[in-house]
């Protein structure tokens, strides 16, 4: 992996020249995944860490742990997974459609909210309209009921039609509470046992702590896509032009043309980053944190394992282009296509993406099993890096409430024997 000392730096950044560490350390202190946490977590952390990402992605799969929870691990350590959930109960965080189905802070609904109605072309709300128009008379019935009798699941209604599993076989009513809930009218108030609770929006929107700015509302189409591409970047650290419209799914893509006006009022700050033949923008709530990178006072402490919805490396592009770390969420691959496994979680090393490891709890035996462990090819596997590793994944397991480890095989070979022994 190249990099370079920086070679200066002006008072308004635009010269700000960065090597490829610095990048990274940027990236990730933005993330909250640069150091260990300073403390032990709290109930509040949960919704910092949302607000500091912007949003957080939910995915059902629960081989290892679903991924808002890990994601939230990875960054504060052992911490109590109900916290997620009593931040949406109490209003604090909401769910929309964001860069997919996510909790997004209580504040920013709104903007969700407007970016819905202005008729985004996210896939999820061109679906549900479609979905309303061909069926809107058992639609409406169900909305109905819910308005009449207060909040549902997807489980309180019985269909004579049964499926085989998939999204493509729910039953209508499954299918239809997610279209009402994609259109606005119908909002997540709670989970239970992570089911969706869905209620009237507008009964959920009154517990929303902030409650909702409607000022907001009157954002116009640009200055929306504006609000969204400033905190992409914010969310971001450091990003090229073409990696921001990724993360709220904007579309057309983001451009430097797009940007240019943005660092003209110094909303945000033009670097360059070695190697990368196209500029990289940082927001000015940052310049801080360019400042500590440019002088070398920028350390990475934290060892973790990351979720495979994690934003660090849920963009192919910026993963490979950031940590030279080639990822593919493989659990959408069919098996005989995989290389690494159906679940894989990347492991995070003090800075960088050193290796990732196909894991599963096993919740009755109390085993977070490993099947396999892999370094990224030609990395020097020091005694201090495998202690950190292991010390991760004890971590993991213990949160996870799987107190026995268990390694099959790890790449390189020579390595799994220390490792077990670091893991007992």
């Amino acid at each position: 992996m190249k990099s370079s000392l920086p070679l200066s730096v002006s008072s308004s950044g635009s010269d700000t020249a960065l090597s490829l560490v610095q990048a990274q350390r940027i990236h990730l202190a933005a993330q909250g995944l640069l150091n260990k946490p300073a403390a032990r977590a709290k109930a509040a952390d949960v919704v910092g860490a949302i607000e500091r990402m912007r949003l957080l992605q939910i995915d059902s799969i629960h081989v290892v742990a679903r991924s808002p929870y890990l994601v939230l691990h990875s960054r504060l350590g052992n911490y109590d997974p109900q916290w997620l959930d009593d931040a949406l109960e109490k209003g604090r965080i909401a769910e929309s459609w964001a860069h997919e189905a996510c909790f997004v802070p209580a504040a920013d609904f709104v903007l969700h909210h407007a970016w819905r109605m202005q008729r985004s072309m996210h896939w999820a709300y061109k679906h549900a309209d479609r979905m309303h128009r061909e069926h809107r008379e058992g639609m409406d019935m169900l909305l109905s009921r819910i308005r009449d009798n207060g909040a549902a699941r997807a489980a309180d209604f019985e269909s004579e039609t049964r499926s085989a599993g998939g999204w493509w076989s729910w039953k209508p009513e499954k299918r239809w509470l997610e279209a009402w809930f994609a259109l606005g009218e119908l909002m997540v108030t709670r989970r239970e046992r992570f089911q969706r609770v869905y209620d009237l929006a507008e009964r959920v929107l009154q517990k929303l702590d902030p409650p909702m700015d409607r000022a907001l509302l009157a954002l116009d189409h640009e200055s929306l896509r504006r609000r969204f591409i400033l905190d992409s970047v914010r969310a971001l650290g450091i990003t090229q032009a073409r990696w921001i419209a990724d993360y709220y799914r904007l579309k057309p893509s983001v451009t430097d043309k797009e940007l240019a006006p943005l660092v003209a009022t110094g909303e945000l700050i033009s670097v360059q980053v070695a190697d990368w033949s196209v500029p990289a923008y940082v927001h000015r709530d940052h310049a801080a944190l360019l400042a500590q990178a440019t002088a070398g006072k920028l350390r990475a402490t934290h060892t973790t394992l990351l979720s495979p919805f994690d934003p660090v490396v849920w963009d192919r592009a910026r993963a490979q282009a950031l940590f030279d770390f080639e990822y593919t969420i493989e659990c959408y691959v069919p098996a005989p296509k995989r290389r690494y496994g159906y679940y894989v979680l990347p492991i995070l090393h003090r800075g960088r993406l050193v290796g990732r490891l196909d894991a599963k709890a096993h919740r009755r035996e109390g085993v977070f099993e490993i099947k396999a462990l892999f370094l990224e090819p030609g990395l020097e596997a020091t005694p201090s890096m495998l202690e950190d590793i292991a010390k991760a994944i004890r971590a993991s397991a213990q949160w996870h409430g799987r107190p026995t480890v268990k390694l099959a095989r790890s790449r390189p070979a020579q390595i799994a024997a220390g490792l077990r022994a670091l893991l007992r």
